[in-house]
């Protein structure tokens, strides 16, 4: 990034009282980060089959020593610890790779094969993690997958671990959560591209890593950059206390939907007494509503089920390893660890709701919110990815929505429109300007950044409105604790100064995209619709699918494609006819597409294409910090 400027004297005097109140002598962690390693991967670089980098770790190598005064003690320490790569020990026949994604893959050694816990993000860093392990501890073959939840560093790397053939013979297991594949192809479809776009910012994949760069993403250190996959599960877990034995290790899942994903589970394996707790229990306080976009998490239910774990399994297991972060090992810190994050998540829902019955609103809320003493200074619980700040306006908005009770609020301007009558009141852009360098200069920053921001919206080439917004964003960034923070304040200058840097990784894959269920895919397609281009065109195609005895018909009138599945009256206007498989062809809109995916087309062929031409791709590069 270019025009990089230093830590100003606020930010610096603000690391200073960091580093005398939190208890840095603490280093628990370190030792348990750097437990049973048993060898790291070299060189840590993970390549695709172009020779393209998609992992390497060692450009953390930087994180060695004090924290400089350009990142918030507090996120340097977790990232230090974030970092630690290699293949683990967690108890005799239980390992971990961490340090090789943003997840972590966890692996059980049973009679003769492997249970695999998550797969990493991509085919290519699993296929390394696996590697890894296999070197130091022998080709044994896998007998099962487990994807603890729906998010797609946990199941994208599953073809490094696993073949479709495999699964379809039996050989390999895939055990999943009631909901995982509708959840997970959904959230990466539906408003993928949205989401995408703002992962860059959230992971920060576009930055240089270094200390005025991102330097990690509190929950792991990044997000690799190679190819998503996913394999369909072989079995659906649906109650708690559901046991399985694979390959002589038995298992225990602990249902726990609607905490941090929307399909998620947790894995007892009482033989090791070893509780796999999903990425329900983290060493960090998590998202409740994650910055890159997704449906508000309920930290009242999250609290509950973490209850319901410590009932399950307190005081039996004797270590709790998660899908991001280094294990807990004792029965009585794991009760504590456990404790802890149920505590955090209860206290911030009902402290909350308390002040939101009083009328405060959400910022207000979490601008005089205060934690306990012990949950203030537990290294587990501070804001490494969901920061108190936005997940208590996360809460205020699950339960009473985007409008804060003002009428103001009712209908505002659109913030460029705003920005303009802004300008106007303070006299003009250079008005503006000159009042957020005032505010820079006294290190008000956010007041700076609010200002900035309606100068470069009313004015986007005022050159010097940019510069002085991204110097503030860039402070912003140097003070946060929270990973994902600093990676979005940075990620804003970066563009500012250099222009947009698109959609560094994208989610919705290939195959994501053949798991779509007709219906989804469907309703894929239906929000591609340009509504006003659509108006005035009408069609109608029949979807007839040979090998599951379905029919379809695809609608689009008033500008909005709907289906039915129930027997319609007439001819559709076209008729598409095929294998199930090959469905996901229509996705392309594309006659030739269609033609090679077997599917056979009659009717009126100019159909296909008037449905293509109404329909408008996402845009992978849209402005954030500009208009």
């Amino acid at each position: 990034m270019t025009n990089q400027k230093p830590a100003s004297a606020t930010i610096i005097a603000q690391q200073e009282v960091i580093k005398k109140t939190l208890p840095f002598h603490d280093t628990q962690d370190f030792d348990d980060a750097t437990r049973g390693l048993v060898a790291r991967r070299e060189p840590s670089q993970v390549t695709d089959v172009d020779g393209n980098v998609v992992w390497d770790n060692s450009t953390y190598s930087f994180l060695e020593g004090d924290a400089p005064d350009s990142v918030n003690p507090s996120l340097w320490r977790q990232s230090q610890l974030a970092a630690i790569e290699g293949l683990f020990e967690v108890v005799p026949g239980i390992y971990q790779v961490r340090g090789m994604d943003l997840s972590n893959t966890t692996i059980i050694e049973g009679d003769e094969g492997v249970i695999v816990i998550d797969t990493l993000l991509t085919k290519e860093t699993g296929a390394a993690a696996l590697a890894l392990y296999r070197e130091h501890r022998g080709d044994r073959p896998v007998k099962a997958i487990i994807y603890t939840h729906s998010h797609a560093d946990h199941y994208g790397g599953v073809k490094g671990f696993a073949t479709q053939e495999q699964v379809d013979s039996g050989e390999i297991r895939i055990f999943a959560p009631e909901g995982f594949m509708e959840h997970a192809v959904s959230e990466n479809v539906f408003a993928g591209t949205a989401m995408n776009r703002r992962a860059g910012y959230m992971y920060g994949a576009a930055l240089a890593r270094g200390p005025q760069g991102q330097v990690g993403a509190g929950l792991g250190q990044t997000l690799s950059t190679g190819e998503v996959t996913l394999l369909a599960p072989s079995d659906i877990i649906d109650t708690t206390g559901h046991e399985e034995v694979v390959d002589g290790v038995r298992m225990i899942f602990q249902m726990a939907p609607g905490t941090e994903a929307p399909a998620e589970m947790l894995t007892y394996f009482p033989d090791f007494k070893a509780l796999c707790a999903a990425e329900v229990m983290t060493h960090n306080f998590h998202n409740l509503l994650t910055l890159r976009g997704a449906v508000v998490r309920d930290p009242h239910v999250w609290s509950k089920y973490t209850t319901e774990t410590i009932d399950l399994f307190g005081g039996d297991a004797e270590v709790v390893f998660a899908s991001h972060h280094w294990p807990t090992w004792g029965a009585d810190r794991v009760v504590e660890f456990l404790s802890l994050q149920r505590d955090l998540y209860g206290y911030v829902h009902d402290q909350t709701l308390r002040l939101m019955n009083q009328g405060l609103t959400g910022p207000e809320i979490a601008e005089v919110i205060e934690l306990p003493p012990v949950l203030e200074n537990a290294w587990s619980t501070r804001g490494y990815y969901g920061s108190v700040s936005h997940n208590v306006r996360a809460i205020y908005q699950r339960y009473l929505g985007f409008f804060d009770g003002n009428p103001a609020s009712l209908w505002p301007h659109v913030p460029e429109e705003k920005a303009k009558r802004y300008a106007e009141l303070a006299g003009g852009v250079d008005a503006l300007v000159a009042n957020a360098r005032k505010a820079f200069d006294e290190g008000d920053f956010r007041w700076a950044a609010e200002v900035g921001s309606h100068a470069v919206f009313a004015q986007p080439d005022h050159a010097e409105a940019r510069d002085l917004l991204a110097d503030t964003y860039e402070q912003l960034g140097y003070g946060a604790e929270n990973g994902p923070w600093r990676t979005w304040y940075l990620s804003g200058a970066t563009e500012l100064r250099d222009g947009q840097f698109g959609t560094p990784t994208e989610t919705n894959a290939p195959d994501v995209i053949a798991n779509l269920s007709p219906e989804m895919l469907f309703d894929a397609i239906a929000i591609q619709v340009n509504g006003p281009k659509a108006w005035d065109e009408k069609l109608s195609i029949d979807i007839v699918l040979t090998d599951a005895d379905a029919r379809y018909r695809l609608s689009l009138a008033n500008g909005v494609l709907t289906y039915s599945a129930a027997p319609q009256k007439g001819d559709a206007d076209l008729t598409i006819t095929g294998a199930k498989k090959a469905l996901p062809a229509l996705a392309a809109g594309s006659a030739d597409a269609i033609a090679a995916a077997g599917l056979e087309v009659t009717g009126d062929a100019s159909v296909l294409g008037r449905l293509t031409a109404v329909l408008e791709p996402g845009d992978k590069d849209f402005a954030i910090v500009t208009p």
